[in-house]
């Protein structure tokens, strides 16, 4: 679709009066905040008087690796997440935060990086805790403003409460409310996440509208009723490796925002709304 032809009226997103957004990877940059503090931690801890008195084996281990290698971990990181909420049942899986995931699976690949030991209990603790306090992308904070001026604007994140506060604070994302999919006991892609956020703002589901960087995340929120936006971001979909699926998306995704335009502030634009 050529610039001049991309519709810009409400008449895409009919009857909408909320949108509700994922948060990790769509409206933040998770993988550069990550990484750049897991390059730093270990840097910060070669230079450290205590790196002395590792064991031999850990010197050398947290000395061979390269920043390539760092990445890699924070993407294992990462994924471990998405295994987790996928993986959860309600009612069968025993109940555990975003925040308690990110500790344990930190511990897990420290250990099978051969890391274990590196960081104390207080410096891995600290460490899990950057998902509090990612960047956003460019375009957020101002599209998310314009956004707001019409719409109301609610993360629905899998990230616990505490989580969402302290990305909302740290951001300055300003968003009008914070909902988590753990408010439910639940978390996405299962229906009662999409569905109690509805509920949570009063509306219905037709008058509310998912906005994620993830095509899969849209699909299930579409089959609960509501309406889709779908913000493309570098590396972040899951059906890159399919691009069937992806074309096939294009059929129902309500709003499309290609990766080279300007993301949220595109959307606000798509709808008739200027800044």
């Amino acid at each position: 679709m050529t610039e001049a032809a991309v519709p810009t009226t409400t008449a895409l997103l009919p009857g909408v009066q909320a949108l509700l957004f994922d948060v990790f990877g769509t409206v933040v940059d998770w993988r550069s905040t990550v990484v750049t503090e897991l390059i730093r931690r270990g840097r910060d801890k070669r230079n450290s008087p205590a790196f002395d008195s590792l064991a031999p084996s850990l010197q050398s281990r947290l000395a061979e690796l390269t920043d390539a290698d760092w990445a890699t971990f924070a993407q294992q990181w990462r994924t471990s997440y998405g295994k987790f909420t996928r993986g959860f049942v309600p009612g069968e899986t025993a109940w555990k935060d975003i925040d308690t995931h990110h500790y344990d699976s930190l511990l897990e690949l420290l250990g099978h990086w051969g890391l274990a030991g590196v960081f104390s209990d207080e410096e891995a603790r600290s460490l899990s805790l950057i998902w509090h306090y990612l960047r956003p992308w460019d375009d957020t904070v101002q599209g998310l403003s314009m956004l707001g001026t019409r719409y109301t604007t609610s993360t629905l994140s899998n990230g616990n409460q505490q989580l969402l506060r302290d990305l909302n604070e740290h951001g300055k994302l300003g968003f009008h409310r914070l909902i988590s999919s753990a408010d439910f006991k639940a978390y996405k892609p299962n229906p009662k996440t999409y569905l109690g956020a509805v509920d949570a703002l009063g509306r219905q589901p037709g008058e509310c509208a998912m906005v994620a960087a993830h095509l899969g995340d849209l699909k299930a929120a579409r089959s609960c009723g509501l309406k889709t936006v779908y913000v493309e971001r570098p590396r972040e979909e899951d059906w890159a490796s399919q691009p069937d699926l992806i074309e096939e998306a294009r059929s129902w995704v309500d709003v499309w925002v290609a990766a080279d335009q300007a993301g949220f502030v595109e959307v606000a634009r798509r709808l008739g709304i200027s800044g």
